[in-house]
């Protein structure tokens, strides 16, 4: 299937790693002009020497932190107008709700819900003028299936989600969609991160731990960024104008609920 993105330009934040990379490589794949982004400038450089080693497309790479004005200014400028939006970032450290203080509820909330907000609200504008947009947030289980040690990551990314329901609504009529990739257990350093946690609170080996993330997804595996690359460049695609202000899933068939 031709996505009809070739030549598009995208911007992905997050991207020089795990599933911001995932979906950077996707659109890539498609032709897209893509400028990738993140805070580690070796990381950073590797992951594009990658991208255009495999996929031949251009990639643009800012180093930036876009929890801040200024790294949110660097990345505006270089993303030129672009046609897709993929808002990610990486979430909050997990922990028990009484140790989260002030501080922690704002680094939250500023990376995780304020930076993606000022960034599409930045790049709308350009959007309107081509008639075309897609914009993605990479968001978490966490926002529909809230957990007492994920706190600081569903009560921002639920705040973020508020408020891109309600600009789709307004956005749709101009041939620009807003979506939610919800992702559950994909395997990468976040979950080994994770991991890691558990093996340290429960007092377990780091092979079980992994275990008990395998056992919890339906699927009995951990998803593969691939399939989550996919599914982001699809979402971006000209076939998905009819679909937007959804929170889809991806997580092995895990999600208990009905709606």
């Amino acid at each position: 299937m031709d996505l009809g993105i070739k030549g598009l330009r995208a911007v992905v934040t997050g991207s020089s790693k795990g599933l911001g990379y995932a979906c950077a490589r996707a659109l890539a794949q498609e032709g897209a002009v893509v400028v990738i982004n993140g805070r580690d400038p070796e990381r950073l450089a590797h992951a594009r020497d990658a991208l255009i080693k495999e996929t031949g497309s251009e990639i643009i790479a800012v180093v930036a932190d876009i929890s801040t004005k200024k790294g949110r200014a660097s990345l505006i400028k270089a993303g030129h107008e672009p046609h897709i939006l993929v808002n990610n970032n990486s979430g909050p450290t997990p922990g028990r709700f009484e140790s989260m203080d002030e501080e922690a509820w704002l680094e939250a909330i500023q990376a995780n819900m304020v930076a993606p907000i000022m960034l599409t609200q930045a790049f709308i504008p350009g959007m309107k003028k081509k008639r075309f947009g897609r914009i993605i947030n990479i968001t978490s289980a966490m926002v529909t299936t809230p957990r007492p040690h994920m706190s600081l990551s569903s009560g921002a990314r639920a705040g973020l989600t508020a408020v891109m329901k309600g600009q789709s609504l307004e956005l749709a009529k101009h041939n620009i969609t807003i979506n939610n990739l919800l992702p559950e257990r994909f395997d990468t350093d976040r979950q080994i991160q994770m991991a890691h946690l558990i093996r340290e609170k429960e007092g377990i080996s780091f092979e079980e731990a992994r275990q008990r993330q395998i056992d919890s997804i339906a699927a009995n595996r951990l998803g593969q960024p691939s399939e989550f690359g996919a599914t982001c460049a699809f979402v971006c695609s000209v076939h998905a104008g009819f679909m937007s202000g959804q929170n889809l899933h991806l997580d092995g068939g895990s999600y208990p609920s009905l709606i």
